[in-house]
């Protein structure tokens, strides 16, 4: 007799996500707590949901300086759901501020959680949340400045962002995430960066019950695969070590300029497979990612130290500090608070004057390690004459200007010229 045949099993399509239609400015949404917020003109358009300018509801309309911004989609959409979930467990304004002051910071860079509700408009539901205003992301300063960081920039950025970990996954989470583009300067002060997008953040502690270690090869490869933690690539659900994992591959590509696997990120096992080798011989990694130039021993270190974790190991935060502060330390740096890096999202960078250039400038020349176009190619550096004027110590970097938002000043690497960046949120 023939085989019998196996019926095809029909497998249900994902659900279309719908888009959220443009809100007119001016309307009025009230929150779970009774509190009415007015909505601007749209800034931004994520995925299937809209942000707006916002602000509290008064008889005035929200202008170009609101300091809010409400996040809008259908209520029957996921992504802001999941988050919300995130935002009202862990980023109440008091608990962060409690958090900001016990631990003596100056700030803390998680969203405040403002409020949250449903929106009902012209028969159809949508789902909003009201989070404060920041500006323009890192990602696009990278590519701005031919992607390369300056290491004291790195330095206290992974700093930042480990007081930004270290709080979310005491109150039982983890990221997924980290990425120069989920990464957003303050609207307002521009040495402060804010992590955003909890879309994948994942309760691995619910109840302070940590979850057990189990490869799905359903889930392999979640988050963005340059980045992404071996955990993940193998399947298992995100952790504190994957969060500071993915951290330092972040940390590794601002200051190297390319991670070794990103000639091949469509071949996902590609790139796990490279990662899980380097693991082994960090070394290589260290050889591969500065040829030509010295090597940051603080990364080794931090590398080392995350690797050694197990997957409900606690990591030492303070410890993980010590080491990016050392290596503040190794080029004559200290953690002063103040980013070397910022950008204007309000219209162009205001003209600066021949001092602050200067100082500006001078930023370039302070690049740990760097090399010129001649070393690049295998020549040697050409010597300064004493009338020359010293080169920049990167000649693909654009020239620093001095950025002011507000009150607050910071050395920004900007390109020449006008140039315009609109707020992500």
């Amino acid at each position: 007799m023939p085989p019998k045949r196996v019926a095809a099993v029909k497998t249900r399509a994902p659900p279309k996500r719908k888009m959220a239609e443009e809100l007119k400015p001016g309307e009025v949404m009230t929150d779970t707590g009774k509190k009415q917020w007015k909505i601007g003109k749209p800034i931004g358009k994520g995925g299937f949901g809209l942000l707006y300018l916002a602000d509290e509801n008064s008889a005035k309309a929200v202008g170009n300086w609101a300091s809010y911004v409400i996040k809008v989609e259908p209520s029957d959409n996921g992504p802001l759901f999941s988050e919300l979930k995130f935002y009202m467990r862990a980023a109440k304004p008091e608990l962060i501020q409690n958090w900001i002051s016990s631990r003596k910071l100056n700030y803390l860079g998680v969203p405040k959680y403002w409020g949250s509700g449903l929106y009902d408009k012209g028969g159809k539901s949508y789902r909003f949340m009201v989070m404060d205003r920041f500006g323009s992301d890192l990602q696009k300063i990278f590519e701005q400045n031919h992607k390369i960081f300056p290491q004291k920039f790195v330095l206290q950025l992974g700093l930042r962002l480990i007081d930004i970990l270290e709080y979310i996954h005491d109150h039982e989470y983890v990221h997924g995430d980290i990425k120069a583009s989920n990464l957003l300067l303050s609207y307002k002060n521009p040495n402060e960066v804010y992590l955003v997008d909890y879309g994948l953040a994942y309760r691995y502690c619910p109840e302070g019950v940590h979850k057990e270690y189990k490869e799905d090869p359903k889930r392999c490869h979640d988050g963005t695969l340059e980045f992404t933690s071996t955990d993940a690539h193998k399947g298992a659900a995100a952790s504190r070590r994957g969060d500071l994992e993915i951290l330092g591959y972040c940390m590794l590509q601002w200051l190297s300029g390319r991670l070794p696997w990103e000639d091949n990120l469509k071949d996902a096992n590609y790139v796990r497979d490279e990662k899980l080798k380097y693991r082994e011989d960090l070394p290589s990694l260290m050889e591969k990612c500065f040829p030509c130039k010295n090597k940051p021993a603080e990364l080794s270190k931090y590398f080392e130290d995350v690797i050694s974790l197990g997957y409900k190991d606690r990591p030492q935060y303070q410890r993980l500090r010590d080491i990016l502060k050392q290596g503040l330390k190794s080029i004559g740096c200290v953690d002063d608070g103040v980013l070397l890096l910022g950008a204007s999202s309000n219209g162009d960078a205001p003209t600066t004057s021949k001092q602050q250039k200067r100082c500006a400038s001078k930023l370039n020349d302070d690049l740990e390690g760097s090399t010129s176009d001649s070393e690049l190619k295998g020549g040697k550096r050409p010597r300064k004459s004493p009338k020359a004027k010293r080169p920049s110590a990167r000649k693909n970097l654009k020239k620093a200007e001095m950025v002011e938002m507000g009150t607050q000043t910071s050395p920004v690497l900007a390109a020449p010229g006008k140039r315009k960046h609109l707020s992500k949120y």
